[in-house]
């Protein structure tokens, strides 16, 4: 029963079709780790046992009686606590919303479930999703698998944590500065951020409305590559609730194609440096894509500085701005994350009308200009961040990360939210403590596809994800 837990989602559903395992077994063996391993971790906000196992045995059923089945048929997934699934709470971590429960599912949930995937729950996350770290006042803190002391990474921290300590065999976090890639980097699985529009972000809270729809996006968190490939298949799609839905087919990507494509690796942008285990990870994932025979060319893009500045005025000024009648009058009821990323952004000049049009258009001039370096490498190779899992207690928004602020350490995330290039994160390496390490694959928008078939070289190089020492 434990081995259950270790497949991956393609492996669970493959061996639910042949009738191997069953659904309830699947989801039995993920219930018992769940209660056995989330004291440790706090990953999970809502579970609803009973109708899990309901489900497992309506889908059994359905194998049983031959019926068609859907390409995750039976597999146990979680989702992240600031999208809505049906009967769970959804706060986002905030008192300001405590008790809020979803009265049905986001389309993206729905997807799932029509695919055959059994919801266990949903899982933590900072308050407002405001922070690299994932700790609130409704339910505490989130410890990294690897080792408890430190953070998996926000804002998608519980659901990294889940899936990495074999809890649950994929889900769905979401990402505004990296809050998808970091926590896959920290926790030593796989993720990806989608283009916007490529899978509808509607159903989530806070809104990706304004800025924050090309800043925000949701998307799938795995163990593998492939997963992450079956999950992105079967939730993109257009939606009419999303504003920057797009109607992109899913397709795939030939080896042939693949090796076609010239990729641009560097190992730091020059202004924030990377430590040397980060620097050591993305060397061994360039040189596993050239021994397969890809062209891989050292290349730093320009103009990512001032991508990262554009970044800071739309999530911090802007978004500050944004929550601000929401958190009026309650400043005793937030977080001290929260409460610190205020006081940063209110130390600054409030935006103004001409300021955020500037940043607007700068943003669009940004984006073209990356694009435009693309047209010689479709594909990029860099860090996720500059360093491995922090220790708890150990960044905040203002505190010194040793050589550089914490802000500036997760950089190599926010340029591609602000370009809005999808990205995807994959294991690559080891710190001398012996943390994870990923490296980040960065394509062309729409092109999930082709990032994730390099991504898949990396992790068939290089190993991919192994067990956490949780146990």
């Amino acid at each position: 029963m434990s081995e259950l837990i270790r497949l991956s989602a393609a492996q669970m559903a493959a061996r639910v079709r042949s009738k191997q395992v069953s659904p309830t077994e699947l989801v039995q063996a993920h219930l018992a780790r769940i209660d056995r391993i989330n004291p440790k971790i706090n990953a999970f906000v809502s579970r609803d046992p009973e109708h899990a196992l309901q489900e497992a045995r309506a889908a059994e059923a359905a194998v049983a009686r031959g019926a068609e089945l859907g390409p995750l048929h039976g597999v146990p997934v979680t989702i992240k606590s600031s999208i809505d699934v049906a009967g769970f709470r959804c706060e986002t971590g905030t008192k300001l919303r405590a008790g809020n429960v979803a009265s049905q599912d986001a389309p993206l949930v729905m997807r799932l479930r029509a695919a055959g995937a059994i919801v266990l729950g949903n899982t933590n996350v900072p308050e407002m999703l405001v922070s690299y770290t994932t700790d609130n006042l409704l339910y505490g803190r989130t410890n990294n698998p690897w080792d408890l002391e430190r953070t998996p990474g926000g804002s998608s921290g519980g659901e990294a944590a889940a899936i990495a300590a074999c809890c649950s065999a994929a889900g769905v976090g979401s990402d505004g500065g990296g809050s998808i890639r970091v926590p896959a980097h920290f926790s030593g699985i796989c993720g990806l951020k989608p283009t916007p529009g490529r899978i509808p972000i509607t159903g989530h809270f806070p809104q990706c409305v304004g800025p924050f729809a090309f800043l925000g996006v949701v998307g799938p968190m795995a163990r593998t590559v492939r997963d992450l490939e079956l999950l992105l298949e079967v939730m993109a799609g257009s939606e009419s609730g999303d504003v920057c839905a797009a109607p992109v087919p899913f397709r795939r990507v030939s080896d042939a194609e693949a090796r076609k494509t010239r990729i641009g690796w560097f190992e730091d942008d020059g202004v924030t440096r990377v430590t040397p285990e980060t620097r050591a990870a993305v060397r061994a994932a360039a040189g596993a894509l050239e021994q397969q025979g890809f062209e891989v060319v050292p290349f730093l893009p320009q103009g990512l500085e001032k991508a990262r500045q554009l970044w800071w005025t739309f999530f911090g000024p802007v978004g500050g701005l944004m929550l601000g009648p929401t958190l009026a009058g309650h400043e005793s009821e937030l977080s001290p994350t929260l409460r610190e990323f205020v006081s940063l952004v209110s130390a600054e000049a409030p935006p103004t009308l001409e300021g955020v049009l500037n940043a607007w258009v700068g943003r669009d001039l940004c984006r073209s200009a990356l694009l435009a370096q693309m047209e010689n490498f479709p594909v990029l190779l860099c860090p996720v961040s500059t360093g491995p899992a922090a220790r708890h207690g150990q960044l905040g928004w203002t505190q010194d990360a040793g050589r550089v602020s914490f802000l500036e350490t997760m950089r190599y995330s926010q340029w591609f939210n602000l370009t809005g290039n999808p990205a995807a994160v994959v294991p690559a390496g080891r710190s001398p403590e012996g943390l994870p390490i990923g490296v980040q694959i960065v394509g062309r928008p729409y092109e999930e596809e082709m990032v994730l078939a390099i991504a898949g070289k990396i992790e068939q190089a290089l190993g991919g994800w192994r067990e956490p020492p949780i146990e």
